[in-house]
């Protein structure tokens, strides 16, 4: 009897999970229902899949409102009418307008059901009126007394109980942003809207048998069949439209990719081709592999950079077909890691393109491939959201909400209302919130993807699936995975001022991998840790992992690119490895049968294949659970059960072998650290190709890259760190100046120009303008040049000139500022227009004014966000000091004070729960300082933010690196600004 139920998809609206709904389904013994969440199909193959699961026939529709105003349901008699529906349920939701119609169109294989209280005539064969139990007593001495053949029951579920009705008014008052107080009775549900058995239904419409005939017509007519199989994949089957002949063309590829991938082919190489594109072809995952080349050999195409990442860099066919840059000959990579028979669903690369590039990419999957969309991802109501949205809801002050949100409140002290939301937002913590989009998840789908759901059209402008990865792959459904990084954009912007800064150089082949793994420079970069704005190793962690492994060498990196994963640091097993790696005679205490399963990384999970191979070989479990072990510890399935039921086969496989419980134990200990931290080696791989060629760059071209990464947002530091490594290589820097600044950063030999980008308050329409003009007119002559010929406001003709963007004038820019306030209008309406006759200026005298280099520090601070003088310049006591970074090494034991510019810390949490950090600081001749700051330091001397700070600590060295265990810190008192000096005391 159940026509019109929702779960908690129908966003700030329903209350109740797929799963509840099912659950409660059962308990009054419903044998058949019809979802119909609000606008939306989410929740659709989750119900289905449930309802399957417990016998209970699952029937689909789409409740159509505007707010909470109810307008039809549409009701899918079969997969063909899911279809028709999901396809106007996305004209609607595609629509810049999406408000709902009064009546429905006319949709094959549907069912449609409009509520009693609209006035609808001239009914279709297929549209019926919901009459709902609060309706009985007016269908009496209505006209439908005489027309029940087109009446149903409409018994709306929407909530678990009566108490549940009160966080749906809450949900709706959020909706709404509205007090709770002032919610509409229109923008609400009814309090009965909850599930009840259904003889209880039957007997509220005794008197309208007709209705429940009719209900239970369209409950037996109405049938829904999904393949929930994962033994045949729902993704795009066929590249050319005939299997055979996508294999033949894989063949060609592979082949066609060895004289560029290896110039001496040996047998080993065609032995594991053979290998992989058998078992390619029997997995049906040829056109998975074609699909992703077609992507790529258009990025090249277009000069894009790419890495292909994850567990695809194991398959030669990929390396053959320039989908990854890992050679898994060299590194012998595990392919069954990729693909094996145990597995069900498709391979995965997940394919990386600069932030600049990736739409291009993401139009031209779109246009290529016929039933394409992305994936969405439900946004849920967090602790914090959740506070502060029904803080809002229930009128409390933002200072209490502040208080909620932060656990900044004692409990005995807190009135109803602010009790009320606590109690409240534990209820819809977890509760879909919106939709969001998938960071690079891309559907392409054999059939269309209305087929499956209905989507919407975010800002993005991407047909967005209504349902997420999970529930994708429930039913067969993977994705490609094309993601952004800002890494490459700073490679590929890199390369292009190289070119227009050193004309007469030769072109960089940045592809060049072979080359860097050679290379004397890099070498010593990786071994000296002197890798600052290279992708993944320039973390003050990986700086320090670097340093104590003294890697130079492409494997030694790749290791250390899953070494310094939280996995591999939890289980204690990093500094094992750094011990071993360092002291052949440490690898003798490694157990044998690890060191014979993993002799390359000396006896010590580092990779997901060494967890695979110990499970396998140590652990006696099938490539099957091994491989069910692999998708447990990367948290790709929901249920814990699978997992659990591999651990307790582990232990008892390894009794039976003799191994000992505490040994046991402890590989398994080791084993679960890497639940969802471990990376495949092909993973590390990949990064490790990146990473060598930042290196290149950094190596050769160090203030080119540099540039490219200011440009590109920087990386794992702020850009003035950045602008410090420049400096510290050579570069000159200097502000915006409007005759040599562009939007971006630009260098021109060894001076790097900041651009206006760096300009906080500073508008791009402005920049534009300055650029443009010059470009078509030539260099700015002075201020009135520059007042004739650019449009701009005093406000930002101010933040210029306080940057010395007018500093080629050689006039004090006090004197400029004045001169501006007397010429140039508050606000700019318009463009300035170009006249025939150049109008004659106004002259002032200006007064004689003055400025300082500190003033000029004050005003980089002001509007760049750091100084482009050194920061110890502006300490209020002068240091005297000669203790430095770099004499740390002399002192081991020693307590020490030195003196650091903070650069930035990782806060972690101890076992006992206690906050501790890791410093990072540099001193007065730019060299780092390391601190570790343990729980009472922490506490008692927390950091303050950016500033220069006196250190006083006890100075240890562990395997070559130096840190100040900090004993004592505070922060150093600066000048104080002498913009707003008497002017008496500026010099």
């Amino acid at each position: 009897m159940y026509l019109n139920t929702h779960t908690y998809y129908s966003l700030r609206y329903g209350t109740i999970s797929p799963k509840t709904l099912v659950k409660q389904a059962l308990k009054f013994e419903v044998t058949a229902m019809v979802l119909t969440d609000i606008n939306t199909t989410s929740a659709h193959l989750e119900f289905v899949q449930l309802a399957l699961k417990t016998g209970i026939k699952p029937i689909i529709g789409v409740d159509f409102r505007n707010g909470a105003q109810q307008q039809f349901i549409i009701i899918a008699k079969n997969n063909n009418g899911l279809e028709h529906l999901n396809n106007y349920l996305s004209k609607i939701l595609h629509s810049s307008k999406t408000s709902i119609p009064n009546r429905a169109k006319f949709l094959p294989d549907t069912y449609v059901i409009y509520p009693f209280e609209k006035n609808i005539s001239n009914l279709k064969d297929n549209e019926f009126i919901g009459v709902k139990p609060s309706n009985l007593n007016h269908l009496k001495l209505s006209k439908w007394q005489l027309q029940q053949h087109k009446l149903v029951v409409l018994k709306t579920v929407s909530f678990q109980h009566k108490k549940d009705f009160n966080t749906h008014r809450l949900l709706r008052a959020i909706d709404n942003n509205t007090l709770l107080s002032k919610l509409p009775v229109t923008e609400q549900g009814e309090e009965t809207d909850i599930m009840q058995p259904e003889h209880k239904i039957k007997k509220t419409y005794q008197e309208f048998p007709t209705l429940i005939q009719n209900t239970q017509n369209i409950l037996d007519t109405c049938f829904i069949d999904f393949n929930f199989s994962k033994d045949s994949p729902k993704n795009q089957t066929s590249y050319t439209n005939n299997k055979e002949l996508d294999f033949k063309l894989l063949r060609k590829l592979a082949y066609d990719g060895l004289s560029y991938r290896y110039p001496k082919i040996g047998k080993r190489v065609f032995t594991r081709l053979e290998k992989e594109l058998e078992i390619i072809k029997q997995k049906q995952f040829v056109s998975y592999f074609l699909i992703n080349w077609k992507i790529l050999k258009y990025a090249r195409s277009k000069q894009y950079y790419y890495v292909g990442r994850g567990s695809g860099a194991n398959s030669i066919v990929a390396y053959l077909l320039r989908i990854t840059d890992v050679d898994p000959v060299e590194l012998d990579l595990y392919f069954e890691r990729f693909i094996n028979l145990y597995r069900t669903n498709p391979p995965d690369f997940d394919l990386d393109f600069s932030w600049r590039d990736r739409d291009d990419i993401m139009n031209y999957i779109f246009k290529t491939f016929k039933n394409t969309s992305l994936i969405a991802v439900y946004n849920t109501f967090k602790y914090k959201a959740s506070v502060r949205e029904l803080g809002k809801v229930f009128g409390l002050p933002k200072e209490e909400i502040d208080k909620l949100t932060t656990n900044n409140f004692n409990p005995n002290q807190l009135d109803h209302l602010s009790k009320l939301t606590l109690i409240y937002s534990k209820y819809i913590q977890g509760f879909p919130n919106y939709l969001g989009i998938h960071p690079g998840g891309i559907l392409i789908s054999e059939k269309p993807i209305h087929y499956y759901t209905a989507t919407y059209l975010p800002p993005k402008g991407f047909s967005t699936a209504m349902f997420d990865m999970v529930v994708a792959e429930d039913i067969g459904l993977y994705k490609f995975d094309i993601l952004s990084q800002r890494g490459l954009g700073k490679i590929r912007e890199a390369v292009d001022i190289v070119k227009y800064n050193h004309p007469t150089h030769p072109t960089i082949d940045i592809h060049n991998i072979k080359r860097f793994k050679e290379d004397s420079k890099i070498k010593n970069i990786l071994k000296n840790a002197k890798a600052i704005g290279c992708f993944y190793v320039e973390s003050p962690a990986m700086r320090m992992l670097l340093k104590k492994l003294q890697v130079d060498n492409y494997l030694g990196l790749v290791a250390a690119s899953s070494v310094i994963r939280p996995g591999v640091a939890k289980s204690g097993m990093m500094r094992e490895y750094i011990k071993r790696y360092r002291n052949p005679e440490k690898r003798k205490e490694a157990h044998p049968i690890l060191l014979e399963i993993m002799p390359e990384t000396f006896g010590v999970m580092v990779y997901q294949e060494d967890v695979i191979k110990v499970a396998h070989y140590f652990g006696r479990l099938s490539l099957g659970e091994a491989d069910m072990l692999r998708r447990g510890m990367s948290g790709k399935f929901r249920s814990k059960d699978e997992f659990l039921k591999v651990k307790y086969q582990f232990f008892e496989n390894c009794k039976v072998s003799g191994h000992s419980f505490e040994l046991t134990s402890e590989i398994w200990r080791q084993i679960e650290s890497f639940a969802g931290y471990a990376f495949a080696k092909g993973h590390s791989a990949s990064y490790a190709v990146e990473s060598y060629q930042s290196l290149f760059l950094k190596a050769y071209y160090p203030l080119e890259y540099l540039v490219a990464t200011l440009n590109n947002f920087g990386g794992f530091y702020q850009p003035e760190y950045y602008v410090h490594e420049a400096r510290m290589h050579g570069a000159i820097i200097h502000p915006p100046n409007i005759n040599k600044a562009q939007y971006q950063n630009y260098i021109e030999g060894q001076h790097i120009y900041l651009g206006f980008m760096m300009l906080h308050a500073f508008e791009a329409k402005n920049a534009e303008r300055i650029v443009k003009e010059r470009s078509k007119n030539g260099a700015f002559l002075d201020l009135d040049d520059f007042i004739d010929r650019v449009a701009i406001s005093l406000e930002q003709i101010a933040i210029l000139i306080k940057v010395n963007a007018f500093k080629f004038t050689k006039r004090n820019k006090r004197e400029l500022l004045w001169e501006a306030h007397m010429k140039v209008h508050k606000v700019c309406l318009e463009e300035n227009t170009v006249t025939l006759f150049k109008s004659e200026k106004i002259t002032y005298k200006t007064p004689e004014l003055t400025s300082s280099t500190l003033e000029d520090a004050f005003d980089e601070l002001q509007y760049i966000g750091f100084t482009l003088s050194s920061p110890f310049s502006l300490l209020k006591t002068p240091l005297k000091q000669s203790l430095f970074a770099h004499n740390l090494v002399n002192y081991t034991g020693q307590l020490v004070t030195v003196y650091g510019y903070y650069v930035t810390v990782k806060k972690t949490i101890t076992s006992k729960k206690e906050l501790m950090y890791f410093g990072t600081f540099i001193d007065a001749k730019g060299d780092h300082i390391d601190t570790v700051h343990f729980p009472p330091s922490a506490k008692k001397y927390p950091l303050k933010g950016r500033g220069i700070y006196q250190i006083t600590g006890k100075v240890t060295e562990e395997f070559d690196c130096i840190n100040i265990d900090v004993h004592q810190l505070e922060k150093l008192a600066i000048i104080q600004d002498p913009r707003y000096a008497e002017p008496s005391k500026t010099t």
